[in-house]
């Protein structure tokens, strides 16, 4: 009774305390180039709704209304500690915090679940599994010093979608591929990302010695998931109107020629190189598969992203810490 209390009291401190108090730190203890300008907004910029970002709709919708909730608890409720509040930041600035802190719990939480699922011999160990969860944990608030309204809100849905297909390919209940069908249309009203979960799921089942022989299981259900993203991809588009539907800018010659995106590409590769190496056999061929699958993706953030801001390779590093923890041999062994 007691050890289940302990684990439990240890599980929180983990999961959730300590997470949080990193999130914090990383928002509130110091300054990076980007916040300077964001902690001075005092409600979610005009940029916001126009060009790509426009089509961000869920983070656009909480950056409006959580700003507006916050500034009317703050002057009704908490006026006494109004100056204090403002010398760390703007409303928006703080209702940014609270909203991605929120997701970023519900993430770890999420990638705890997925770390207990079908462990590596390795990870039986909790103690080890919960170093695993806190490296995983310390990339992601790392990753914040670029502040965004969207990247935690894309990131919780895109790790919960990885936990379906887990669970998809460990019991193939029908309800687990709608669940995750549901979270790829959602997960596309915020970011684009959401088209990582089918490389996702196109790595966990798709073999290409099948496809050699014509054997194209699993490709109805790959099909309906890509269904899933683009009616809601096409649809936005096609409802909100842009002059740029699909990138601010090209940043290609400028991602190979200034010293700092060059070292966030390294950043980049050797985090993902990071989680390969620790891998088993089987966990390696399928980081390999993951990145074939995800080449779409790595091809637009090389023309339309700056490597600089290497939030953009957040869901590449937390998918190989997650392909390098799963036991996916005996499982796709008994295919």
């Amino acid at each position: 009774m007691f050890e289940n209390f302990d684990e439990k009291i240890n599980g929180f401190l983990f999961v959730i305390i300590f997470p949080f108090l990193l999130f914090f730190i990383s928002y509130y203890g110091f300054e990076t180039s980007y916040v300077v300008g964001i902690k001075s907004w005092e409600k979610a910029p005009d940029f916001m709704f126009s060009s790509v970002y426009a089509y961000r709709v869920i983070p656009n919708f909480l950056s409006v209304h959580v700003t507006e909730i916050v500034t009317d608890i703050v002057n009704n409720y908490l006026p006494f500690a109004k100056n204090f509040i403002l010398k760390s930041g703007s409303y928006f600035y703080h209702s940014t915090f609270l909203t991605n802190v929120f997701f970023f719990i519900l993430t770890s939480v999420v990638l705890n679940r997925i770390l207990k699922l079908k462990p590596v011999e390795l990870l039986l160990n909790p103690n080890i599994r919960r170093m695993v969860h806190l490296i995983a944990v310390f990339f992601i608030v790392m990753l914040q010093y670029v502040p965004t309204n969207c990247d935690c809100i894309a990131l919780f849905f895109y790790i919960w979608g990885v936990f379906f297909t887990l669970k998809y390919l460990e019991d193939r209940k029908s309800a687990d591929l709608i669940s995750l069908g549901v979270i790829i249309f959602i997960s596309t009203f915020i970011r684009e990302t959401a088209c990582l979960n089918i490389a996702f799921f196109a790595a966990v089942f798709i073999d290409f010695e099948n496809l050699k022989k014509k054997n194209f299981i699993f490709i109805k259900e790959l099909m309906f998931l890509i269904v899933a993203f683009i009616l809601p991809y096409i649809g936005l588009r096609m409802m909100i109107h842009q002059d740029a539907s699909f990138f601010e800018g090209i940043y290609l010659v400028k991602n190979f020629t200034s010293p700092y995106n060059m070292m966030g590409l390294l950043f980049g590769i050797l985090s993902i190189y990071f989680s390969y190496q620790f891998s088993d056999e089987v966990g390696k061929m399928m980081v390999k598969k993951y990145l074939f699958f995800s080449i779409p993706y790595l091809i637009m953030i090389t023309l339309v992203g700056l490597f600089w801001e290497t939030r953009l390779f957040m869901p590449l590093i937390v998918t190989g810490i997650v392909m390098a923890s799963y036991q996916f041999k005996n499982i796709i062994s008994n295919r």
